[in-house]
């Protein structure tokens, strides 16, 4: 078992910035890929990004690609998803998963299997 615990979220305007951590622990040396995806109210979950454990490969859609920039320190179980130019259509909850199997598609949320609570970001205009 692997657990995530999110933090990080708030309230920002528009342009701004936030840093979204992802702590993991448990049987944290099986991770292949973790990622985070975000959930608006009244929308399905939505890939943001994700990340190759060991090799280290990221992946972004283009809504957030050039804005948001994810990265991870393996010595601390940790990773950190930089988001910058913040816009209101950012606005989710955030969610970071993990997945100890290799993803057929990192960017669908059905091929992870640890998720954490989620931490909210509200992205004022």
């Amino acid at each position: 078992q692997v657990q995530l615990v999110e933090s990080g979220g708030g309230l920002v305007q528009a342009g701004g910035s936030l840093r979204l951590s992802c702590a993991a622990s448990g049987r944290t040396s099986s991770t292949y890929a973790m990622g985070w995806f975000r959930q608006a109210p009244g929308k399905e979950r939505e890939f943001v990004a994700a990340i190759k454990w060991y090799g280290a490969s990221t992946y972004y859609p283009g809504s957030v690609k050039g804005r948001f920039t994810l990265s991870r320190d393996i010595s601390k179980n940790t990773l950190y998803l930089q988001m910058n130019s913040l816009k209101p259509e950012d606005t989710a909850v955030y969610y970071c998963a993990a997945s100890n199997r290799v993803p057929s598609d990192y960017t669908i949320a059905t091929n992870y299997n640890y998720w954490g609570q989620g931490t909210q970001v509200t992205v004022s205009s």
